[in-house]
């Protein structure tokens, strides 16, 4: 068993506390259109995600080897460091909790880790191929083809399906939305989860209690898959009612396929080890889904708030993790000096929650706002964005001395200078692997949703052929051989995540 000192342990708790709030923050992931749409009852939509949350956290260790082995370099934290991160995290959870916008607890964890490292060690202990390439890459382009994915998914179930009935499309639709929802619940416990994972890891190896190099202990594992599980089952009714709500309103049809694209998006990138946000990934599914069908809109009011939101996550919670680690430098009373604001201000955050009570008997009755204007988003943008000036051309003496730098750069360079070369500031994206991340996603998306379309259109004719007193045997077979289609899919996709 691994020896542990005090601070150790209280990182190791922290970490747990923050994996409790990315369970409720990120609910509304999973649940937030299977509970808009009344596939599911509220209560009984967070129990099953909670359960699959648990069981995705066994599925793989990739995301948590990216945290703790990758983004930064272990022989400069302390278990100081990390818990300024953890800090830095859980306040901007609380926060974003408390507004209700669905920002990512994964970039929350990223920033702070970044900014206590800074701090702490520099800029020179962060690895920044590693976060440009598996990190800030990926969160920008999951949201969009995840949305582009369930946007082509959304027209084409909505052509395929024009002459299905409308009842037994809507029930077929809300039972496959259940699927979907378990499986962007079990994505997002063989992802998020293991981010604290990592993070405990990394705290193990700098207190010296693991060995460097080392994949999260069974304990790490089980505990993070619990503390998500539970957090989960509490519900983030107030990002759910933003999700489900405040940002479109779904169909089924739309539901179905904004979690399908959504979960292929977060396992393709879990089996490669990029730590994605699976709120960027679902809420750009949901907004392509309100794209997709005729007619639909999406509120781009509550879209803006969500992306300055995502934009000031990394930055904001960078900076309150390197006051916190500021802070806990002056050794054993800043770091309790930092406990004791962590614990008050949670406190103070969950005070403030309880003016207005959002919980499972309310979380669906929104006011829809008004609808905007056309063009309301462009508009604003061309308002405030000034024209860009023409630089003069301005001709350089010849006389005119070279800068300092290039005598700066001819000295011998320093091993430390080397090493750093080698392991940290070789810009190598893998273009290859993010190209097929998103390719797969896009693909198996719209195939899934395609075969599904064609299972529920088969028994709408099997329904229509017995009242006119047909044969029904064809579109049966036809029907059932589509569903089983699908899960040999899924089958076969969680089948490579554990590989």
């Amino acid at each position: 068993m691994e020896s542990f000192s005090l601070i150790l342990a209280i990182v190791v708790v922290t970490a747990l506390a923050f994996d409790f709030t990315n369970g409720f923050h990120d609910t509304a992931n999973a649940m937030a259109t299977t509970i808009s749409t009344g596939a599911m009852r509220p209560k009984a939509a967070v129990a099953m995600s909670a359960v699959l949350n648990l069981v995705g956290a066994f599925l793989s260790v990739e995301v948590a080897n990216t945290i703790s082995k990758g983004l930064v370099d272990e022989a400069g934290i302390r278990p100081e460091v990390i818990f300024a991160a953890l800090v830095g995290a859980i306040l901007w959870n609380l926060l974003t909790w408390l507004v209700g916008l669905p920002s990512s607890s994964s970039h929350a964890l990223m920033g702070g880790l970044i900014g206590a490292t800074v701090a702490s060690a520099g800029f020179g202990a962060v690895h920044g191929d590693v976060l440009v390439t598996k990190v800030l890459i990926p969160a920008i382009a999951a949201p969009l083809v995840a949305g582009l994915a369930a946007m082509f998914a959304t027209r084409l179930t909505y052509r395929m399906g024009r002459n299905a009935e409308a009842k037994a499309s809507e029930k077929g639709y809300r039972a496959g939305q259940i699927a979907s929802a378990g499986l962007v619940s079990l994505a997002h416990g063989t992802n998020d989860a293991q981010k604290t994972m990592g993070i405990i890891t990394l705290a193990l190896v700098a207190g010296g209690a693991v060995a460097p190099d080392s994949d999260p202990p069974m304990w790490v594992i089980l505990s993070a898959g619990i503390a998500i599980a539970l957090g989960t089952y509490l519900g983030g009714w107030r990002i759910i009612r933003t999700m489900g709500k405040g940002l479109t309103d779904l169909q089924p049809q739309q539901g179905f396929a904004a979690q399908t694209s959504a979960a292929t998006v977060i396992l393709a990138s879990s089996h490669l080890g990029f730590s994605l946000s699976t709120t960027h990934s679902v809420s750009g599914a949901v907004m392509g889904a309100g794209l997709g069908r005729k007619g639909g809109v999406v509120r781009w009011s509550t879209a803006t708030r969500m992306f300055v939101a995502w934009g000031l996550t990394l930055p904001a919670a960078a900076l309150v993790a390197a006051i916190a680690e500021w802070v806990c430098g002056f050794g054993s009373w800043g770091t309790a000096v930092v406990a004791v604001f962590l614990v008050a201000s949670s406190a103070a955050i969950w005070k403030i929650s309880r003016r207005e009570v959002v919980d499972h008997t309310n979380v669906n009755d929104h006011d829809a706002p008004a609808e905007e204007p056309a063009g309301v988003v462009t508009q604003a943008i061309a308002a405030v964005t000034p024209p860009r000036p023409v630089p003069p051309r301005i001709s350089r003496p010849p006389s005119r001395p070279r800068p300092p730098t290039t005598r700066r750069l001819r000295r011998p360079p320093r091993p430390s200078d080397r090493v750093r070369h080698e392991e940290g500031s070789s810009m190598k994206i893998d273009w290859a692997a993010l190209g097929s991340v998103f390719g797969v996603s896009l693909v198996v998306t719209v195939a899934l949703v395609a075969l599904f379309t064609l299972g529920i259109t088969g028994l709408s004719r099997r329904e229509r052929a017995t009242a006119e007193g047909r044969s029904t045997a064809l579109a049966v077979t036809g029907a059932y051989a589509c569903f089983a289609a699908c899960a040999a899919a899924v089958g076969y996709g969680i089948y490579l995540i554990m590989a």
